[in-house]
């Protein structure tokens, strides 16, 4: 039996799709962005920047807050991105069901009960493990130098820290603000923390 409080509405449902195509389209322009600082980092660019390509997951969950909501985000952003021509292909449903996983596991452990700045950079940093042990796999990182791979690996643990939970906190906050998620799950829940008076 499904919990009433864990079935998707018509509206929040329409606001995980319609997150999912805004970030399809930004995670695709940011292989731009990516591609660009290599020329500055060199190898562990992807490390620097692969925290932004985890951020849907963390502020439609943030935003909805019920199960499912970071994983299905994220596989929605890398399904538009497939759609609108990533050279990357069908793998990348792959990489975005690693990601949202990651993401997915850290609210999983609040029961989807905690959406602070602490757990979001949490998540952050949940999909940064999970992305990592893929491209481990993928791209057969046990052949590289046992120094560089801590560097990457705390790298994008830092970047999905702060390109994906710090910054979805910020931009859940001034969505808030405009009063465009009034009546969702995070206006009830901040209204019931509000004091009094």
């Amino acid at each position: 039996m499904i919990a009433r409080h864990h079935v998707w509405t018509l509206r929040e449902t329409l606001i995980v799709a319609v997150l999912g195509a805004v970030f399809g389209v930004l995670y695709l322009g940011w292989v731009q962005v990516w591609l660009i600082a290599q020329a500055i980092f060199g190898p562990v660019t992807m490390d620097v920047v692969m925290g932004f390509w985890f951020i849907v997951s963390m502020i439609a969950a943030a935003i909805i807050r019920k199960p499912g909501v970071a994983l299905i985000s994220e596989v929605l952003a890398a399904g538009v991105q497939i759609l609108i021509g990533s050279p990357a292909g069908l793998i990348l449903l792959l990489s975005g069901l690693v990601q949202g996983a990651g993401a997915e596991a850290v609210f999983a452990a609040t029961r989807w009960r905690r959406y602070s700045l602490p757990v979001l950079m949490a998540a952050g940093v949940g999909a940064a493990v999970f992305s990592f042990i893929y491209t481990w796999i993928r791209f057969d990182y046990g052949a590289l130098e046992p120094g560089l791979l801590v560097v990457m690996f705390v790298l994008r643990c830092v970047s999905g820290a702060l390109l994906g939970g710090l910054l979805a906190y910020l931009v859940v906050n001034a969505l808030y603000r405009t009063g465009v998620l009034a009546g969702l799950r995070i206006d009830h829940d901040r209204r019931a923390a509000a004091p009094a008076g």
